[in-house]
């Protein structure tokens, strides 16, 4: 089977970890369980997952030109990940994403971008040859919108196919800017925050993603958690349920959940069964702590699948 090509246009990060029984309040010390370092970054992620489920994945991003960034480079390497494009920025900081996991698996992240924000429309017609050589395209919201405007220009023009994750969620976005998207692919919380519209109930989602449609856009895929996937066109609706796991730490697995379905959607070309699979490869990165470090690799998925996973 050809392998995916699959190019991913975003962000890195080094994930700081702590695991907490609960947040201090204001000028409060409290002693944490447990810390983890790991790399991280929705870009990064994404690209991550879709490798190791057998993607030939290219990684256009900027690092810092501190001890994390040849840390980062790597690490994608590492898994087999095309750094051509992963260049550095003298004078600024890597990224660095420090998370909060409580005792019920809940996460809360803040995003420092560093080096992230330096990602500019020049350094996408750099790799213009590498984008036009795409199946896919895959962006989030961790990178300036007018490189994400600019990347889908280009895609718009020459027929390649993108999945913008407008993660974090920033209300600046322009709908009428990115609508080209073939997957529009917010979870819940953004879609309340993009569309301006409640996102509590499950006819309130629909309502909200269906604001999207009239404004344009042609697939919308509302992760929903532990309640599964919703998917939205013009013509039909669908839901995919959540695979029950016994969940560990939830951060990431809409990165595990954007980085497989590119993966099974060019293999297939069909919608749904790529939602399906990638439900059940987020479920399985929820059972073990940390981002990168709980994807697994396509043949120990394929493995879990047989079991009746």
């Amino acid at each position: 089977m050809k392998r995916p090509k699959i190019t991913v246009i975003g962000s890195n990060m080094v994930d700081l970890i702590s695991y907490i029984n609960r947040l201090p309040v204001t000028g409060e010390t409290l002693e944490a369980p447990d810390f983890a370092l790991g790399f991280g970054g929705k870009g990064a992620n994404q690209a991550v997952a879709a490798a190791l489920l057998g993607g030939e994945v290219r990684m256009v991003t900027k690092i810092g030109d501190d001890f994390f960034g040849p840390m980062t480079k790597k690490n994608l390497e590492s898994f087999g990940i095309n750094t051509t494009f992963t260049e550095t920025v003298h004078g600024i900081s890597s990224g660095v994403a420090p998370i909060f996991v409580d005792k019920d698996s809940n996460n809360s992240i803040l995003i420092i971008k560093g080096a992230n924000g330096h990602l500019l429309p020049s350094d996408i017609d750099r790799a213009r040859e590498l984008i036009l050589d795409s199946d896919i395209i895959i962006m989030q919201l961790e990178i300036n919108l007018e490189t994400i405007y600019h990347t889908i220009n280009i895609c718009a023009e020459n027929d390649i196919k993108v999945i913008l994750n407008p993660a974090p969620a920033d209300p600046k976005l322009d709908a009428e800017r990115v609508k080209s998207v073939e997957f529009f692919v917010p979870n819940e919380t953004e879609l309340q925050i993009l569309t301006e519209k409640g996102t509590a109930t499950m006819d309130e989602v629909n309502s909200a993603a269906d604001s999207l449609i009239a404004k344009g856009f042609k697939n919308i895929i509302v992760t929903l958690g532990e309640k599964g996937s919703l998917l939205v066109t013009r013509d039909s609706k669908k839901m995919i349920p959540a695979v029950k796991v016994d969940s560990k730490d939830t951060t990431g697995a809409g990165d595990a959940f954007i980085g497989c379905f590119a993966v099974y959607y060019i293999e297939t070309g069909d919608v749904e069964k790529a939602m399906n699979m990638a439900s059940r490869y987020a479920a399985l990165s929820t059972t073990k702590p940390g981002t990168q470090s709980s994807f697994i690799d396509r043949k120990e998925f394929e493995a879990r699948l047989a079991e009746g996973l």
